[in-house]
């Protein structure tokens, strides 16, 4: 069972992670150049908010689907395990560009 919080610890939790995890990422990078490109920049802004929602969503949807059938400490290991292992093939992706 997931221990419930405050709500709004949890709404500015998920806003800083997201906002800091996209905060001058490759897609806020492509956006900019887009936006500096477009005849309409607030409909560049508004396709990319969507899309930003739509892979939160699912998210959200995933999580909590999974939170029914494992526990919070299972969750929170398979993301662990999930971040290390995509930091470990990006990095060794970086010192064998050639493979």
């Amino acid at each position: 069972m997931i221990k419930r919080g405050l709500p709004w610890r949890e709404f500015g939790v998920a806003f800083l992670t997201v906002f800091l995890a996209e905060f001058a990422d490759k897609t806020q990078i492509a956006v900019f150049f887009m936006a500096a490109r477009a005849a309409s920049p607030w409909l560049v802004f508004l396709g990319a908010a969507l899309a930003l929602v739509t892979t939160s969503l699912i998210g959200v949807w995933i999580g909590r689907w999974l939170s029914q059938y494992l526990s919070e400490q299972r969750l929170q290991t398979l993301t662990g395990s999930s971040l290390l292992a995509i930091a470990l093939w990006l990095l060794w992706d970086m010192l064998h560009p050639n493979l």
